[in-house]
């Protein structure tokens, strides 16, 4: 990260939270946080981007994971009609 007071402000970390750049809005909270590491407002808006990071994460995984099942639904279902295929290419 450049170390620019100009632009890692507090006020700019809560613009890319708000934009849904936490990873952003992480790395300045971060930053501020190493030039006054007392600051408890500071500590307490980076718990609170890394508690979104997570539920943003868990609701990816879980979208995912539901994609997942889906394919694997639907591919099982391919096989099936690919059997039955050949079985009636068979019989006929």
């Amino acid at each position: 990260m450049i170390k620019d007071d100009v632009f890692n402000t507090k006020t700019m970390a809560k613009v890319y939270a708000e934009q849904g750049n936490l990873g952003k809005a992480a790395e300045i909270y971060k930053y501020l946080l190493e030039q006054e590491p007392g600051r408890q407002d500071l500590i307490d808006a980076l718990s609170e981007i890394e508690k979104k990071y997570i539920n943003k994460n868990q609701e990816n995984l879980s979208r995912l994971l539901s994609e997942w099942i889906n394919l694997l639904l639907k591919h099982n279902s391919m096989q099936k009609l690919k059997k039955l295929q050949r079985y009636l290419g068979d019989v006929g």
